[in-house]
């Protein structure tokens, strides 16, 4: 039997990836060999984001090249962009078959009818669940669950909403089975991702703090003999409030890594209005106070838009403000742009040079921010849990704060203490003890 190659190329967050395992997993379940090259490719399924303009414009790209440069090539689209923009997909590919993010189940179908030179389009949306389900790791160490899809937001500037939907959350006690099969499976580290965690729950009446109380509470399973970390994944304050104590708690258990991603947007509570955030800036730092206060060694990680079309000067001012006020461990930036069906696609963006300039001035607080946090742990010893390899050579290792280290010598998967002897802007560098 001649069996036919895919390859899946990833664009975006953690949760796209686990939706390209998702259909890697339905593909081998039948009988489809998964690639890690195009060129030894039959099909080729492009896992596309939408979120910002520029990945956008790198995804249209990639669509358009491999079909220039790969005439044989059977192409497939998935992830957000079937959703948001199927008119523009269906103009620079109107001859490729798709596949929603919310029919992942059918990627086999999709595949085998694309093979026979059918155009198969699966689209639109479901309950079905993302856990307990056959998946292909593409990192044998790291395993990412999707506790939940949706989200519960209105944000002014977002189009991901378009494509996953309503909040929709899946079961604490399927997510923990799904983590223990991995730790048994030899995994270190447990991803918790989805386009909002700290909405989890609230369609079905379980909690955040619960589900990582149950799966940190591995680690005292007699069947699970390896150590891990768990990342727990980005966080909207305003779903935070009604568990903040609790998960304050659970994100003190030592197997979870002290790590939040709350972004805040803009410093500006009338620029937050307009965003649809729902929360002030006030009500925002109350939350990473109470948890910096009672987990010091804790990395914020927060995310900016710079220049939202109703951004003033003194608005903009306030978000440099709050950036040195807060002083976040990571600072992701992004200048404002349009998308698709978005609400705020019907204001006029802020000059071209104006965002540049005010992106420029917030990358250089982010650059002095982030060196002088890191340039506190020289000197200092860091129990780290090696991930990968770098890219440069050596290893990366992550603290205990979900900080890189460069580290030279050491095995994938271990456990280590290391001296940090060097910091900058984005990593440390260790030798390990």
């Amino acid at each position: 039997m001649v069996v036919s190659k895919v390859f899946i190329d990833t664009f975006g967050c953690t949760f796209n990836q686990a939706d390209s395992q998702i259909m890697a997993g339905n593909l081998v379940e039948n009988d489809f060999e998964i690639v890690n090259s195009i060129d030894d490719a039959d099909v080729a399924i492009i896992n596309t984001c939408y979120v910002k303009q520029p990945t956008e414009n790198k995804v249209t790209n990639r669509i358009q090249k491999l079909k220039d440069q790969f005439p044989e090539l059977k192409v497939i689209v998935s992830g957000c962009m079937v959703e948001i923009d199927p008119k523009k997909l269906n103009k620079i590919a109107p001859d490729t078959s798709w596949i929603g993010p919310h029919q992942l189940n059918k990627t086999t179908n999709v595949v085998k009818a694309t093979l026979n030179g059918e155009i198969s389009r699966e689209c639109g949306f479901s309950k079905d669940t993302k856990v307990g389900i056959p998946k292909i790791r593409f990192d044998e160490l790291i395993h990412i669950i999707q506790i939940c899809e949706g989200c519960l937001g209105a944000c002014s500037y977002c189009c991901t909403r378009f494509a996953r939907g309503t909040l929709n959350s899946y079961s604490i006690s399927e997510i923990k089975k799904e983590a223990k099969g991995a730790l048994l499976d030899g995994c270190v580290e447990i991803q918790l991702t989805a386009q909002d965690t700290a909405a989890f729950g609230k369609d079905t009446n379980e909690k955040l703090s619960n589900l990582i109380k149950e799966v940190s509470g591995l680690v005292n399973d007699p069947e699970i003999n390896n150590d891990f970390r768990i990342r727990v994944g980005m966080m909207h304050p305003n779903n935070i409030g009604d568990d903040l104590d609790s998960l304050i708690e659970a994100f003190k258990h030592p197997n979870v890594y002290k790590f939040i991603h709350i972004p805040i947007q803009s410093g500006s509570d009338s620029v937050l209005v307009d965003m649809r955030r729902g929360h002030t800036v006030k009500e925002y730092i109350k939350i990473v106070n109470r948890f910096k206060n009672e987990i010091p060694n804790l990395t914020i990680a927060t995310d900016i838009i710079v220049g939202y079309p109703t951004e003033k000067e003194e608005d903009f001012k306030k978000t440099a403000e709050i950036l040195r006020e807060l002083k976040p461990g990571l600072i992701h930036l992004s200048k404002y742009r349009h998308r698709e069906g978005a609400p705020s696609s019907v204001l006029d963006e802020i000059p071209h040079e104006v965002m540049k300039k005010r992106s420029k001035y917030l990358t250089d607080i982010k650059s002095e921010i982030t060196e002088y946090e890191n340039k506190e742990l020289v000197g200092s010893i860091q129990k780290v849990l090696v991930v990968e390899k770098g890219s440069k050579g050596g290893f990366i290792a992550k603290t205990d704060s979900y900080v890189p280290v460069v580290i030279e010598d050491v095995e994938i998967g271990k456990f280590v203490d290391v001296k940090i002897y060097e910091a900058t802007s984005t990593y440390l560098k260790g030798v390990k003890l």
